[in-house]
């Protein structure tokens, strides 16, 4: 196999051509949908599985509750993305999705540009809901495609099949003028060619975006259980290695090179709401279980809610919001928090916006070690990333940066 980072010349000057990231990363909302069908036994996120549907006229007022609480602490903004998460949001009506945009637009008008991502199962019950979602406000769609074969689908706990999610990426791509898809990889026997055949198929579905994501044992997941009883083994650090490296090649071949470390695209197919994240922008976070980031009166903080659906329902109901965590973060959290979202984008982050949050500049030793170890470089405008080779170790090089 070839280098997959052989072009790293020709990738720097690319880099010195491309705008710069904006000062100002802007304002989003996440919106927090927290039930499924079912529950993947790889999946530690909040979601809920519940016999009877939920009331989801009850749940639109409660989002507008919890919109308009916090748009009386934070004020006026311009929302440049809002992500509809989850759970699986397509799981909700049109109409529902339609009334929570409206709400944010009257909290917090969209940008012209806005982008609205909602994540969907590909299933064709779904993926029937698409033109609706469309018509509701929704311009972009993020499938949770998983796998492309049905025995893979079937061991990570997917309910449908790789023909009904190609079938439904059709359809979204019909409908939306931007899509995305998930893959996991990094499954139980999965060699480096049938995951680069894979890859190449999933490429060849014409999406402008692919999130990658490497199969991880989550405690507290039947995952975890089975791996512990040596029922489940998943490729070890080298093999995985040869997978990541195998990803890289294959997508910046195909035009799609990585933006982050999971994250890929043509150029200019960017997730905004996610870049906004990774860049450490401002976001609320409204719905159960939802974590934000506000920029208050008082300074920044962070906020989680209730991670319950009803539980979030009744507190909303009672006291106008589900906030359950609301922390003030000091400067050396925020320049903490830049340095984990910010690195582990291809752009990196700016050293000078770090020495202002933290009131300390990179300490020159540690940083001059990662860079002669070819773990971090700098760029030509001052930015400060990651190097193709320092990626895969990322949590060690932030650790070392924050210490």
């Amino acid at each position: 196999m070839t280098d997959p980072f052989s072009r790293a010349a020709d990738l720097r000057a690319e880099d010195a051509r491309a705008a710069p990231p904006p000062l100002d990363p802007g304002f989003g909302v996440y919106v927090h949908w927290p039930f499924c069908k079912a529950k993947c036994p790889y999946c530690d996120f909040n979601s809920h599985v519940r016999h009877s549907p939920p009331d989801q006229a009850r749940f639109i007022a409660a989002f507008r509750a919890e919109i308009a609480h916090t748009r009386a602490r934070i004020g006026q903004r311009r929302t440049q993305s809002v992500f509809f998460g989850g759970g699986t949001p397509s799981l909700m009506e049109p109409g529902t999705v339609g009334a929570i945009l409206d709400a944010i637009h009257d909290a917090w008008p969209l940008d012209d540009r806005a982008e609205v991502t909602l994540e969907a199962n590909p299933t064709s019950v779904e993926a029937g809901r698409f033109r609706g979602y469309r018509a509701a406000g929704v311009n972009r769609v993020s499938l949770g495609v998983q796998a492309l074969d049905d025995a893979s689908l079937r061991a990570l706990g997917r309910m449908h099949s790789a023909d009904e999610a190609l079938a439904a990426v059709a359809v979204a791509r019909a409908a939306f003028e931007r899509v995305s898809f998930d893959l996991i990889y990094a499954r139980p026997d999965q060699t480096p060619d049938a995951w680069a055949a894979e890859l190449r198929r999933a490429i060849g579905e014409g999406c402008e975006h692919l999130s990658l994501y490497q199969l991880t044992i989550e405690e507290g997941t039947p995952f975890a259980a089975l791996h512990a009883a040596g029922k489940l083994v998943i490729p070890d650090g080298d093999a995985g290695r040869e997978l990541w490296d195998v990803t890289q090649e294959t997508t910046a071949a195909a035009g799609l090179p990585a933006y982050e470390i999971s994250n890929h695209a043509r150029p200019g197919a960017e997730s905004r709401h996610n870049l906004l994240y990774w860049r450490y922008g401002e976001y609320a976070g409204v719905g159960p279980g939802a974590h934000g980031r506000l920029d208050t009166p008082e300074g920044r903080v962070a906020t989680s809610t209730e991670r319950g659906p009803e539980a979030w329902l009744a507190r909303v109901e009672e006291a106008g919001h589900g906030v359950v965590a609301d922390e003030a973060l000091v400067r050396s959290e925020q320049a903490d928090e830049l340095l984990l979202m910010g690195l582990r984008l291809k752009e990196g982050i700016d050293p000078q916006r770090f020495a202002r949050l933290a009131g300390r500049a990179l300490a020159p030793e540690r940083l001059a070690a990662l860079v002669a170890e070819g773990l971090v470089e700098a760029m030509p405008d001052g930015r400060l990333r990651a190097t193709p080779y320092g990626f895969p170790v990322l949590d060690a090089i932030v650790a070392d940066l924050a210490a």
